[in-house]
């Protein structure tokens, strides 16, 4: 830990503290995540769910674990630094987001979402705590419950922050799975049109009570199984009609409606997944295919208009200049070195390296061998023309010559010593290789994140 010096701490939280930090060697800010309890055995650190969870994922909207650090029987968690949390921009915010950031936000969410549910893995806690924002790069984090989808039951009844807390799991289901995401980010996703909690149930049976004020009372035909849970718990659901969920969020549009009611229906099976909220057409605006690659029969389809494609581009362009997931590799030899120069007591796990970074290397072998573009030799084919070409050149003087007059303007380019060449890039930006970015942007400096408690009962 001589290595990193501590600015300032930013959370804390029931397993540890965050704090800000910066590293001596480098100076790149980082978050370190300071565990409460004492972990005496190497071995007991890397089975934990999130260093687990952590190391098999490497996507652009999920935060990065840098580096695990145990010394003095002490268990740090480096990750890369984040601004601030969702919660923190909508605390004390006056003025509603507009429908254009929201879907940035959430659209990008339900991309990890798609990304951890197919490798087998569920989050349990999301709430706009664990949501980290930087300008509008949104990543999830904090996986200290994430659980394997192929894991045996019976689950934890306690998962997550009240509010967001799937019904299954308040009627003390054992058997729950990756629609438990879902649910939470239709209450998140309501919550950022009206910056109000939708559910904000004082305990378990408040909570349910909150639920059947909004969408309703299950019944036999919306939730069957839910009725059973409440049968075996002697719980019976409170009576309410229910209410249209545009007179609860009067911001927010048709398709964000039908968006949010989808993901918070009582039946977790109706609940659509990750991959199918994406699809939605409430985030219609953010897939935009160029004429080229669009289908047969998308072709007899109204364009869009011109403004609306370059504000589409506009809008990916910053969303994705910096989302990029880091193609750095570090040498093995780097890390075994920094190992053996460490001292007693202090064990190290750097550089978790995903297998992908290896594909892409492969990838970038396998493109140096591809045989290189060789210029004609002078009995080529091509040669030959060109000498031919040479023997009619005085029967078509009067057509070279008017060629030769021709005025190309700016864009008249020639070969040769008198050859003129673009102007050199004026200085000012910055080319950030270490995220694979393929924009030229200016450097950014990060602004220190303030710290916010919210407290929640249960």
């Amino acid at each position: 830990m001589e290595r990193y010096k501590l600015i300032k701490e930013v959370g804390d939280g029931t397993f540890g503290t965050v704090w800000r930090a910066i590293n001596r060697h480098n100076g790149e800010v980082v978050a370190i995540k300071k565990m409460k309890k004492k972990y005496y055995t190497w071995e007991e650190c890397v089975n934990l769910r999130e260093v687990k969870s952590l190391r098999r994922m490497n996507h652009p909207n999920i935060v990065k674990l840098k580096e695990v650090i145990r010394e003095n029987d002490i268990l740090f968690f480096i990750f890369e630094y984040m601004e601030c949390n969702l919660y923190q921009l909508m605390k004390d915010r006056e003025k509603l987001f507009s429908e254009a950031e929201i879907r940035n936000w959430c659209f990008q969410v339900f991309q990890a979402l798609v990304y951890m549910h197919q490798r087998g893995y569920f989050h349990r806690d999301l709430k706009p705590e664990n949501l980290l924002v930087t300008k509008a790069v949104i990543k999830v984090a904090d996986f200290g419950l994430a659980r394997e989808i192929n894991s045996q039951p019976p689950y934890t009844e306690y998962v997550s922050t009240r509010w967001y807390r799937a019904p299954e799991v308040l009627l003390q289901s054992s058997l729950y799975g990756s629609k438990v995401d879902m649910w939470a980010m239709g209450a998140i996703m309501a919550e950022l049109f009206s910056l109000r909690p939708l559910f904000p149930g004082s305990s378990e049976a408040d909570e349910i009570h909150k639920i059947c004020g909004v969408i309703g009372t299950p019944t036999v035909d919306t939730w069957a199984e839910g009725l059973k849970l409440a049968g075996s718990i002697n719980y019976q659901f409170p009576r309410f009609p229910g209410v249209h969920l545009s007179s609860l969020i009067p911001s927010a549009s048709d398709d964000a409606i039908k968006l949010i009611t989808s993901l918070c229906m009582w039946d977790p099976r109706k609940r659509p997944t990750a991959a199918e909220a994406l699809q939605h057409p409430f985030f219609q605006s953010c897939f935009y295919v160029p004429p080229s690659l669009r289908s047969k029969s998308s072709i007899t389809r109204t364009p869009p208009s011109a403004a609306m494609k370059s504000s589409v581009e506009q809008q990916c362009a910053r969303r994705y200049s910096s989302t990029l997931p880091s193609s750095k590799l570090i040498p093995n030899c780097a890390t075994v070195k920094l190992h053996a120069s460490l001292s007693p007591g202090v064990q190290r796990k750097l550089d978790l390296v995903n297998q992908d970074e290896n594909k892409d290397s492969k990838t970038l072998k396998s493109a140096d061998r591809q045989p290189k573009y060789r210029p004609p030799a002078r009995k080529s084919p091509t040669s030959t023309l060109r000498g031919r070409a040479g023997a009619g050149a005085g029967a078509n003087s009067e057509l070279a010559d008017k060629f030769g007059s021709m005025n190309m303007g700016a864009r008249k380019q020639t070969i040769g010593p008198g050859s003129t060449k673009a102007p050199p890039m004026k200085t000012g930006g910055q080319w950030n290789g270490g995220n694979s970015d393929m924009f030229l942007r200016s450097a950014a400096k990060l602004q220190s994140g303030k710290s916010m408690t919210r407290k929640v009962a249960g």
